[in-house]
C-alpha cells in the first residue's frame, strides 16, 4: 500500500516562504513523476509543479520564478520551495506520484493534502 505523507503547510503573510515536502512509502522505489497540485476555494485542482526521474521540471505559469521543485536522490521525496507567496496561492496542496506499471500504464497516487494560507 503506497502512502504519500505531506508536511510543511501553514499560515504565512504575503511575501513569505514555505517549504512543502512529501515522502512516499509502501514498496515502490521509483516514481516516474512526483509533483504538487493545489485546489483553492471554489476552484478546480491544478498542477503547480512536477519533476520526472530525469529531472525535467514543469511549472504552472502562475508560480514560475517563485516556486522550485526538487526530489531527493532516492526519488521518493519531493519538495516544493515556495517564495514570495501571494494570497492567490492559498489552497490545499496535494502531493502526486505517478508510477508506470510494466507495459507503461500509469498509476496515480495522492497525498491527503496540506493547507497553505497566505494573508494579504
Amino acid at each position: 500500500q503506497v502512502h504519500l505523507v505531506e508536511t510543511g503547510g501553514g499560515f504565512v503573510q504575503s511575501g513569505g516562504s514555505l517549504n512543502l515536502s512529501c515522502t512516499a512509502s509502501g514498496g515502490i522505489a521509483r516514481f516516474w513523476t512526483m509533483g504538487w497540485y493545489r485546489q483553492g476555494p471554489g476552484k478546480e485542482r491544478e498542477l503547480v509543479a512536477d519533476e520526472t526521474l530525469h529531472e525535467t521540471t514543469n511549472y504552472a505559469d502562475s508560480v514560475k520564478g517563485r516556486f522550485a521543485i526538487s526530489r531527493d536522490n532516492a526519488k521518493t521525496t519531493v519538495f516544493l520551495q515556495m517564495n514570495n507567496l501571494k494570497p492567490e496561492d492559498t489552497a490545499v496542496y496535494y502531493c502526486n506520484a505517478v508510477y508506470h506499471l510494466p507495459g507503461g500504464r500509469p498509476v496515480d497516487y495522492w497525498g491527503q493534502g496540506t493547507q497553505v494560507t497566505v494573508s494579504s
